[in-house]
């Protein structure tokens, strides 16, 4: 049996190997190949060898820590940490001394960040005040990962802190949650302005999600320059509304990590996948998201004892895949 590729993606694939920038057509293209494709193994390969060149073969851990549990009203239909959900009744928010433990835990098993997770009705000064005690206690760097902010805020995140935040324009924004899309984008700018390093992830992604949608999302990463983007799979906790569409699997989510690891060509620092998994490793993923705390994916209030994967598998998951996570960060140069 051959091994031979169609022209068109070879060039394609030929054009993204020297890091060139390939348009939503060819994304698209990409997108829509059969998934057990020769075309497809060539596109991981190229994504694979992309991030090995580009990264140095570090792999990255961004520790994050669900800082609080709570009936959000915001009611995002992908999410466990809501009022409709019914899985968590009264609101908790994680002691100084739990958090503090947490991150010099991370510290100690050398992450690269400490992504702190909050839900849309947390209160943002407390945000500042768990930013500022972490920035006195540890060294990792702090990315904040909370609601939409203006300007004053942005650089209220900086001033206690913070180096980055994570923020997405979800697949379904204002459908399957009640943001505005134009607004959150807005927020992207605000990072920009004020010096906060914007991180995305292309998410949640489900079955019932367009190729068009998707890849629009993977080019926006692109065009406003995050500083990592990749993507993550929708998880569908039990009784979730979105059951009805079940899940794409681990393979498909390797093929849209590597699609989308072509489309951000030159402007990454890294290229991330989530949850945890080995084969988008090999497919233009090296950074991955250990977890304790609140997630949005589990019906633990602590994910540690429920879904999230620790710092010690992540580390050994990236080995097993020739990544080093002992290697400094390239995301905080």
């Amino acid at each position: 049996m051959g091994w031979k590729i169609a022209t068109g993606v070879a060039e394609i694939i030929r054009k993204a190997a020297d890091f060139e920038d390939i348009t939503r057509d060819e994304a698209l293209l990409l997108m829509r190949l059969e998934l057990q494709s020769n075309e497809v193994y060539a596109l991981m390969a190229t994504a694979d060898r992309m991030s090995r060149q580009a990264f140095g073969g570090k792999g990255e851990n961004h520790f994050h820590i669900g800082l609080n549990v709570a009936p959000c009203p915001m009611n995002c239909l992908f999410c466990s940490l809501t009022v409709k959900s019914g899985i968590f009744t009264e609101s908790r928010v994680f002691g100084e001394d739990q958090i503090l433990a947490w991150a010099r835990q991370a510290e100690e098993q050398k992450a690269d960040a400490l992504n702190l997770m909050t839900t849309g009705n947390f209160a943002f000064q407390r945000l500042l005040q768990t930013g500022k005690m972490l920035k006195k206690n540890v060294s990792v760097p702090l990315v904040a990962n909370t609601r939409d902010i203006n300007h004053k805020e942005g650089e209220a995140l900086l001033d206690a802190g913070f180096v980055g935040a994570y923020h997405a324009i979800r697949l379904g924004e204002g459908r399957d949650t009640p943001f505005d899309r134009n607004r959150r984008i807005a927020t992207i700018k605000v990072f920009r302005d004020v010096g906060l390093q914007w991180m995305n992830c292309v998410e949640p992604v489900g079955p019932e999600h367009s190729h068009e949608e998707i890849v629009e999302l993977m080019f926006l990463a692109r065009e406003h320059g995050a500083t990592y983007s990749g993507v993550m799979r929708r998880i569908n906790f039990p009784g979730s509304p979105m059951e009805k569409y079940g899940m794409i699997s681990e393979r498909e989510l390797a093929r849209q990590v590597a699609v989308s690891r072509l489309v951000m060509g030159k402007v990454p620092r890294a290229h991330c996948t989530h949850e945890p998994n080995t084969a988008s490793l090999m497919a233009g993923a090296n950074l991955l998201f250990p977890e304790v705390g609140s997630s949005p994916r589990d019906g633990h209030a602590d994910t540690a004892k429920g879904r999230g994967q620790s710092l010690v598998q992540c580390r050994q998951m990236l080995r097993e895949m020739e990544w080093e996570p002992g290697l400094p960060s390239n995301c905080f140069l």
